[in-house]
């Protein structure tokens, strides 16, 4: 049976996503889905959905799916078969309404689910970078900050063709500040009633309550970097209503763009054959670059279980 409206929290990686997923999927009538991305990343630039059978591949070797602990029906073409994985954990956890966080490509969602719910998550930009380059995802503020314009970008887009309700934007800052006031606005937007076990996620998992402390951390990062990401989103904070640091704003020039993508580039070779090994990363490097599908499915799966243990 196909979901008819479910709830979607969609915005940055490292933009509190964890933290507000693990209060919803606390609420005794929601149930919520970790990185759904698998849902959609698959999906082309024009909407098309991929092969299907390239699609169980794929999800054969995917960390996050594999950690799901979802089945794959065969006989399911591909919407209804990323439905199933929503139904599959509505069913498992027993409750009314399912969700599920996605940070990348969330706008085919609506092909699939067009009449569904979008909670939209914001960060300080400058926040999410800092957070991306300690997760060894980028290597500088300048491209930390990319998958941040990406998903704003998309937002704003996609906000445009959802009805009033349909849609709820939230800062991060302010479920910081004031979690009770947020998530009542949150139950009124998905049509439950405010309930405190969504806090008991502090008992049961790594995550503590919310504590006002840990807000505005790109105050304390060097000059530079702050000039080099506020060089690319300043106009972007202050729509969203975060005031800049007061540093001169650096022209973003094609030079410092391309030192800044190769700055990356070489930081973020170094962070993977650190965590992978070498001879792991070279392997990943020479499959991919050749098309070698079985063996990148092998790859795939050893670096996986270094991620495992680096994120336990």
């Amino acid at each position: 049976m196909q979901i008819k409206q479910p709830i979607f929290l969609v915005g940055a990686e490292r933009s509190g996503t964890t933290l507000l997923r693990l209060m919803l999927d606390h609420h005794p009538n929601i149930a919520f889905l970790y990185e759904f991305e698998f849902a959609v990343d698959q999906i082309d630039a024009n909407g098309n959905y991929p092969n299907i059978q390239q699609y169980h591949e794929y999800l054969a070797y995917h960390r996050i799916f594999l950690g799901a602990n979802l089945e794959i029906d065969p006989n399911l073409n591909y919407a209804e078969l990323v439905n199933s994985f929503l139904q599959q954990k509505q069913s498992r956890d027993n409750k009314p309404l399912i969700g599920a966080t996605v940070h990348h490509q969330f706008q085919h969602l609506l092909k699939i689910w067009p009449e569904a719910k979008f909670i939209h998550l914001i960060r300080d930009g400058r926040d999410v970078a800092r957070s991306t380059i300690q997760m060894g995802w980028a290597g500088n503020m300048y491209m930390g900050v990319e998958r941040w314009i990406e998903a704003e970008l998309i937002w704003k887009q996609m906000a445009k063709q959802l009805a009033p309700e349909q849609q709820i934007s939230v800062h991060y800052e302010d479920l910081i500040r004031d979690a009770d006031g947020v998530l009542q606005r949150i139950c009124d937007f998905t049509g439950v009633e405010f309930d405190n076990a969504m806090y008991s996620y502090a008992d049961k998992t790594t995550y503590s309550v919310p504590d006002p402390k840990i807000l505005e951390r790109w105050r304390k990062l060097p000059q530079k970097d702050l000039q080099l990401v506020e060089c690319r989103i300043a106009e972007m904070l202050t729509e969203r209503d975060y005031p800049l640091s007061g540093h001169p704003i650096l022209p973003d020039s094609a030079n410092l763009k391309f030192r800044m993508k190769m700055d990356n580039r070489v930081r973020n070779i170094l962070f993977r054959i650190k965590r992978y090994s070498f001879r792991l990363w070279l392997a990943d490097l020479i499959s991919r670059r050749f098309g070698f599908s079985k063996w990148q499915q092998q790859v795939r799966l050893k670096m996986n279980e270094k991620d495992k243990a680096y994120l336990r």
